[in-house]
């Protein structure tokens, strides 16, 4: 869009240059305060200087937009780590989950359980409960992260 708004300035400049080449390149006395020019066509110097400023501020704009780009994609290798890191977090939960499920498994197998006063059918419900609840939590999480992640996409 940027491109198209400057060449339509650089055509308009250009058409008004040729239907006023008379007036642009009339002589003029142009004088710098220190020293004084002669037969200068002044209309041409500040044609082409409003030209120039016009190419300063496009590229400037071009500049600051990669700017941005780039502090966009800082910003999600950021996000990206962020989610490895959670990941790794939640890895080690399971491996904590499976621990202790390792460890019930076995107080259930060897019937530690009907000395606490709780049957096995019991045990292995609540079990099953905490579990569904932990990958019901561990699911809404993920899902989310990834929400988050497609918006900042975009």
């Amino acid at each position: 869009m940027r491109t198209i708004v400057l060449v339509v300035i650089v055509v308009l400049a250009v058409i008004f240059a040729i239907l006023n080449r008379n007036a642009l390149l009339f002589p003029h006395t142009l004088s710098l305060g220190f020293v004084t020019y002669r037969e200068v066509p002044l209309g041409l110097i500040l044609l082409l200087t409003g030209l120039v400023l016009a190419l300063i501020f496009y590229f400037w704009a071009g500049v600051s937009r990669l700017r941005a780009q780039a502090d966009s994609a800082r910003l999600l290798r950021d996000m990206e780590a962020l989610r490895n890191s959670l990941d790794h977090q939640e890895g080690s939960r399971f491996a904590q989950l499976q621990g202790y499920l390792d460890q019930r498994f076995q107080a259930l197998g060897s019937g530690g359980a009907a000395d606490q006063g709780e049957t096995v059918g019991q045990q292995l419900a609540a079990t099953n409960a905490r579990l569904d609840a932990l990958e019901r939590n561990l699911n809404v999480q993920l899902a989310q992260i990834d929400d988050y992640l497609k918006r900042r996409l975009r």
